[in-house]
C-alpha cells in the first residue's frame, strides 16, 4: 500500500496519495465535461452553476453519506467527527452529486437535461479516481483463483486483512468497468441516445456492477449476508432498472433518423 505519493515513486514528497488521485479524477471529469458541453452546445454560463452544484453536493455526501452506521442514533458519530474522520462513500457522492445539480438548476433556472454532458465526465473520473482507493486502501477479499496483490504482515494487520495471499483486486475491477463504460458513453454512445438517458443507463449499470463486486470488495457485513453498500443498492437497483425497462417499452433507446445521422457525423 502506498499512503503518500513518496512511497509510490520513490521521493519524499509527502502528498497523500488518495487524495493526489481523487483531485486528478476531479479535474479529468472536468475537462470531460466543458469538451462534451462544446460539443452538444450547450455553453449557458449557468451550467458553471449546475457543476458546483454536482460538486458541493457529491462532497458532503460523500463524507456524511457513511454516517449511519447503528440504527440507534446515540452510538453513531457527532456530524463534526464524520466529517473529521468518517469514511467516504462513492455511492452517497453520486447521489449528492445527482441531488446538488438538480437543486443548482432549480436555483439558477437551467431546464436543459444534462445527464449526456455528467455520463462520460463521471465515468472517466471515477477510474482516475478509483487508483488512489486501489493504492491505500483493502484490495478485497481472499483470491481462490491465486491472482492479486499479496500484503506483508504489517499491511495486513493495519488492514484487517490475511496476510500472504492473493487478494481480489476489487478497486482494479471498478477502474475496468469505468473506463469501459466511458469508451462506451464517449465513442458508442454519445449522440446515440435522446437527452439524459446514457446518464441513467451509466448509474444503473454502475450500481448492478458495485452490488456484484462488494461480494469480493472485503466490506463488513451488516445485515442478511450483505455488506451497507448492498443494502442500499437492493433499494434503489429495482427503481434504476424499472425506469429503463419503463423507457424502452416506450421506445426512448430506439435511435431517430436524425440520432443517428447526427451520431455518424461525429465519427
Amino acid at each position: 500500500m502506498y499512503p503518500t505519493l513518496g512511497d509510490l515513486l520513490g521521493t519524499d514528497l509527502p502528498v497523500p496519495t488518495h487524495e493526489f488521485f481523487v483531485g486528478l479524477g476531479v479535474l479529468c471529469a472536468l475537462a470531460i465535461f466543458v469538451v462534451q458541453a462544446r460539443h452538444t452546445g450547450q455553453t449557458d454560463e449557468r451550467l458553471l452553476y449546475v457543476v458546483t452544484g454536482a460538486l458541493f453536493g457529491g462532497a458532503v455526501f460523500m463524507r456524511l453519506g457513511t454516517w449511519l452506521q447503528d440504527a440507534d442514533l446515540r452510538t453513531n458519530a457527532t456530524l463534526v467527527e464524520q466529517w473529521l474522520y468518517g469514511n467516504r462513500s462513492i455511492l452517497g457522492g453520486l447521489v449528492g452529486a445527482w441531488l446538488g445539480v438538480h437543486v443548482a438548476k432549480r436555483l439558477c433556472g437551467y431546464r436543459l437535461r444534462t445527464g449526456d454532458l455528467f455520463a462520460p465526465a463521471v465515468a472517466l473520473g471515477m477510474a482516475v479516481g478509483r487508483w488512489g482507493c486501489l493504492l491505500t486502501e483493502l484490495p478485497g477479499t481472499p483470491n481462490s483463483l491465486g491472482f492479486g496483490p499479496v500484503l506483508d504482515e504489517a499491511t495486513a494487520q493495519r488492514l484487517g486483512a490475511p496476510a500472504g495471499v492473493a487478494l481480489h483486486p476489487s478497486f482494479g475491477y471498478e477502474i475496468a468497468f469505468h473506463l469501459i463504460a466511458f469508451v462506451v458513453l464517449w465513442s458508442v454512445l454519445r449522440d446515440r441516445l435522446p437527452p439524459g438517458e446514457s446518464f441513467v443507463l451509466y448509474v444503473a449499470g454502475y450500481a448492478v456492477f458495485r452490488f456484484l463486486v462488494e461480494f469480493v470488495r472485503g466490506n463488513e457485513v451488516a445485515w442478511w449476508g450483505l455488506t451497507r453498500p448492498q443494502l442500499f443498492l437492493a433499494l434503489t437497483i429495482p427503481l434504476l432498472l424499472a425506469r429503463v425497462v419503463w423507457q424502452a417499452r416506450r421506445g426512448t433507446y430506439v435511435l431517430s433518423p436524425r440520432r443517428r445521422e447526427v451520431a455518424h457525423s461525429t465519427r
